[in-house]
C-alpha cells in the first residue's frame, strides 16, 4: 500500500483535470492505497468557494469535496493563492487552509505526490 498526495492546479472551467482527479482517487481507494491529502493550489483554489455554484446538470465540486472529506481524505487549500483569489479562508468548507511549506511536508512524507492541471 503507497500513501499519495495529490495536487490540482487547473481553472475551474477545466472540469476534465477535476474529474480525473476524481477517477484516480477512487481507484488508488479501491487498490487500498492512501490519499493522503489533495491541495488545491493557483487557480484551482476556487473550487473551494462556497459561492461556487453550477447547473444541476454538471459535475458538482461542493458535492465531490465533502464526498472525498467523509472518506477521511485531508483537503488542504493553499491561503496565499486563496487570498489573491478574493475567497475568505475562514469559509472554506471541509478544506484546511495550509501553506506551501506545509504541502512540501507532506509530499515528502509520501510515496508519491501526483499533480493534475
Amino acid at each position: 500500500m503507497s500513501q499519495y498526495v495529490l495536487s490540482l492546479h487547473s481553472d475551474v472551467s477545466n472540469h476534465d483535470a477535476l474529474q480525473q482527479l476524481l477517477r484516480f482517487t477512487q481507484a488508488l481507494q479501491a487498490q487500498d492505497h492512501q490519499v493522503a491529502c489533495i491541495f488545491l493550489y493557483q487557480q484551482a483554489v476556487l473550487f473551494a468557494s462556497q459561492h461556487f455554484s453550477l447547473a444541476s446538470d454538471e459535475l458538482q465540486p461542493t458535492q465531490l469535496w465533502q464526498s472525498l472529506h467523509d472518506a477521511g481524505i485531508a483537503l488542504k487549500l493553499c491561503v496565499t493563492a486563496a487570498e489573491k483569489h478574493g475567497l475568505d479562508t475562514t469559509q472554506c468548507g471541509p478544506f484546511e487552509v495550509a501553506g506551501l511549506a506545509e504541502f512540501a511536508m507532506l509530499a515528502t512524507k509520501a510515496d508519491k505526490w501526483v499533480q493534475f492541471k
